[in-house]
């Protein structure tokens, strides 16, 4: 093969970026006999389940004076192999990097997914990224964790590599919550039913919407109840049921209550669905802000009312209602 071919069929590493965790340490993983206790996998959400393998790297790192290094990749999989079953995202690749800077790893080495990252079977993946990019001597995976072309690296097949070729395979088996395994999977189905309490706990956090304060129709101010009308950037950014919730902002580093309003205002006709966040006992402007809503629990469903007397009368039940949940906190 040439190397203009070769290059077609083979990853452009210089895509690829190694993020140290501590701004102290050099940019990307070093070669110097060190090696490193790897994990691979996308994480979406780095929830309680991700979180158990990043302790584990990071106590084997440790114990063994190796690096510590996460693999993962962006954008998901599914939105390169089938887009069309590819799941919301978890978290934004901002919100995933924020995250991971509190893991306790040293390296985040983030892989571009493509279609030639596709085709690479599990032997190759591993001996030209985490052998070869990454200096990996020992792989610690989740207990359903598979990787390369149609997910063929399982974990006895990476063992019967790492056999042959010199690292070792260890597997972290599934945290439990509320009955089940957590997943990333689990967590969605949590969220497109409103439940976001539950999600938290799997999560190990809240759920976070980041967006930009856009100009809104004012309907709110006009009714008593003004909202930073939140625009989301990322079109993949999963939004949990539509609905109104007690929510959480974070505006000018400080954490708010206030109510959430996610969806269609059938009240009005002819308006968008929105995102809009009512705090509670604080005023002020924050238009072209960014700001973090932290979702927290759901207090009703979308609803029509036949009034704007009714429909006032509706969101002071949901002020009194959200101002008792956070009584309760």
């Amino acid at each position: 093969m040439d190397d203009a071919s070769a290059s077609a069929h083979s990853v452009d590493f210089a895509d690829v970026t190694a993020l140290a965790i501590d701004p102290a340490l050099e940019p990307g993983v070093p070669f110097d006999g060190r090696g490193s206790v790897v994990t691979v996998g996308t994480f979406d959400g780095v929830h309680l389940g991700h979180r158990q393998v990043l302790q584990e790297i990071a106590r084997r790192a440790e114990g063994t004076g190796r690096r510590s290094v996460l693999v993962t990749f962006h954008p998901h999989p599914l939105r390169i192999v089938r887009p069309e079953m590819a799941p919301p995202s978890l978290t934004t690749l901002a919100e995933k990097k924020e995250i991971l800077a509190g893991s306790g790893l040293e390296y985040v080495v983030f892989v571009p997914f493509t279609p030639v990252l596709q085709q690479y079977p599990a032997r190759r993946f591993v001996e030209e990224i985490l052998i070869g990019r990454v200096d990996m001597r020992e792989l610690v995976i989740g207990y359903d964790h598979g990787f390369g072309r149609g997910r063929e690296g399982g974990v006895e097949t990476l063992r019967s590599i790492g056999a042959e070729i010199g690292f070792d395979v260890d597997v972290v088996e599934a945290v439990h919550v509320d009955g089940g395994p957590v997943a990333s999977s689990r967590i969605r189905a949590l969220l497109a039913e409103g439940q976001v309490e539950t999600a938290a706990r799997l999560l190990g956090r809240g759920y976070w919407l980041d967006g930009e304060v856009v100009q809104g129709e004012r309907r709110g101010r006009e009714l008593g109840f003004p909202t930073a009308n939140v625009r989301i950037e990322d079109p993949h950014k999963m939004l949990p049921k539509e609905g109104v919730y007690a929510a959480w902002g974070w505006v000018r580093g400080e954490r708010l209550p206030g109510l959430l309003h996610l969806g269609p205002r059938p009240t009005f006709a002819g308006f968008a669905p929105t995102v809009e966040l009512h705090l509670l006992d604080w005023s002020g402007d924050v238009y072209g802000e960014r700001i973090r809503i932290e979702v927290a629990a759901h207090l009703r469903g979308i609803a029509r009312f036949d009034s704007v007397d009714a429909l006032i009368a509706a969101m002071r039940g949901d002020e009194a209602a959200g101002r008792a949940y956070f009584r309760g906190k």
